[in-house]
């Protein structure tokens, strides 16, 4: 029910922002009576996510409209294959084209890049997971796609989990401190994550009994010493800088999560069209 209200208040707001005051085109040209089909292809090779938003999309503006799913959100797709077909009023048809298409591209760039980064790695016991480098007011739906390509999710927000960075720890005077001062507020069900960039930040993270400690921008040889200090009291996460060529690498540290902020941040969205075929 939640995932559908976000739908719903993204939706609407993206459409508003397509189409403020109606579509200028469309209205003046296509009577309201005029029923059409069409099928949503894909132009490259990709992994699909966003199929239920497009869905909504279009039924936000026609409430009887048929979106026939011929593929499922995950599915590998190839140029030219069908991926759904949709059937309804030529206006809602071709007003929401643009809306639904710009999720369905961006949602299925982030899964597709996000599958080629866990398939990478999927004989390591290592996690592959996304950041907040996120599209704002888009993150529910990138995160989303995310766990779509076989990714998984890090925090959604700053409500989520406690997260201490270096700005954290300089104002609170070192990791020790600033561990035990928030360990003394928070509930117990919350778990505690402490960036450090360099072996003797781990020691004082892993002495602070933190739950989780992430790696940051270390080099390779400093990850698998890492590990070894750890002896897999905390969860260890490496970040910064991770690429498809060089995340093999780390994963062989024995890391147990690998953040990649290029999963939202920078990817390519897929190229996915919209015809009318009758």
């Amino acid at each position: 029910m939640l995932e559908k209200i976000g739908f719903d208040a993204l939706i609407k707001n993206s459409l508003l922002e397509d189409m403020n005051n109606g579509d200028i085109t469309t209205d003046n040209l296509i009577d309201e009576q005029s029923i059409s089909t069409a099928e949503i292809m894909a132009k490259e090779k990709g992994i699909i996510a966003g199929l239920d938003i497009a869905r909504q999309t279009f039924a936000f503006l026609d409430k009887n409209i048929q979106f026939t799913k011929l593929v499922e959100d995950g599915a590998s797709v190839e140029k030219g294959d069908i991926i759904a077909i949709i059937k309804g009023k030529t206006k809602a048809i071709l007003s929401g084209e643009r809306t639904a298409l710009n999720f369905m591209q961006r949602m299925s760039g982030i899964s597709t890049s996000t599958f080629k980064y866990s398939n990478k790695i999927k004989q390591y016991n290592t996690r592959v997971v996304d950041t907040r480098k996120t599209t704002p007011s888009l993150r529910f739906i990138e995160k989303y796609a995310v766990r779509v390509g076989g990714g998984h999710n890090h925090r959604f927000n700053l409500s989520d989990a406690v997260m201490i960075k270096d700005n954290h720890i300089k104002a609170a005077g070192g990791i020790s401190n600033a561990v035990n001062k928030i360990r003394e507020v928070i509930p117990h069900t919350v778990k505690i994550e402490v960036e450090v960039e360099s072996l003797e930040g781990l020691k004082e993270a892993i002495d602070s009994k933190a739950d989780i400690i992430m790696l940051d921008n270390m080099s390779i040889e400093t990850m698998r010493e890492a590990v070894k200090i750890n002896e897999g009291r905390a969860v260890l996460e490496a970040s910064g800088n991770i690429t498809l060529e060089n995340l093999e690498a780390v994963a062989k540290t024995g890391v147990d999560v690998i953040s990649v902020g290029a999963l939202t941040h920078s990817v390519k969205s897929l190229d996915i069209s919209l015809n009318i075929i009758e």
